[in-house]
């Protein structure tokens, strides 16, 4: 025998093999129920679980009175000095961070800088109170506007100057804080 009728007839008893142990499978498969099956399990008595039920008794019926308003106490002595003072020192260190993690608004990113002024005065025509940072790096020019600490304000922002810029997409970036009155 050559190699290939010998690989060839391997094969073969394989395939069969397979194939006799799916026939045997199949005939053995799930039945449908019989008569007698369903005949039995209808006889059985269902099963009684209302002795494992907790009874809990009614509750007694009550007029609603309403509860009497109470005074609010004042409050007396809820800020000692050396809780101010450590306010006071937060506060100080505060006013002196100028950058916050936020977001601005990318109006435009191109090759011309006739598109990218043009829609930086239409922009800032018509909202005045927005900074807005035109940056040139070789070839591109990238008009960013606004300063927003939260993603909610620059998104209602950018809602309100999708008409003027209809690429426009948020930008997550450090921001100025100073200006924006934080």
């Amino acid at each position: 025998m050559t190699p290939t009728t010998t690989l060839t007839l391997s094969r073969n008893v394989l395939l069969l093999c397979g194939l006799l142990s799916l026939g045997a499978c199949a005939a053995s498969g799930p039945a449908a129920p019989s008569a007698d099956t369903t005949r039995r399990s209808s006889q059985l008595p269902a099963e009684d679980l209302s002795q494992f039920r907790p009874v809990f008794p009614a509750p007694k019926a009550t007029a609603a009175v309403p509860a009497p308003r109470a005074r609010p106490v004042p409050p007396t002595n809820q800020v000692n000095a050396q809780i101010e003072q450590r306010l006071r020192d937060l506060s100080y260190s505060n006013r002196n961070v100028k950058y916050a993690q936020g977001y601005r608004i990318l109006a435009y990113v191109g090759l011309e800088k006739d598109k990218a002024m043009s829609v930086r005065r239409a922009i800032i025509s018509r909202y005045p109170e927005e900074t807005d940072y035109l940056t040139y790096k070789n070839p591109i020019f990238r008009l960013q506007i606004g300063d927003y600490l939260t993603r909610l304000e620059a998104a209602q922002a950018l809602l309100r100057l999708r008409p003027l810029a209809p690429r426009a997409e948020l930008e997550a970036m450090q921001v100025i804080i100073n200006k924006t009155g934080y």
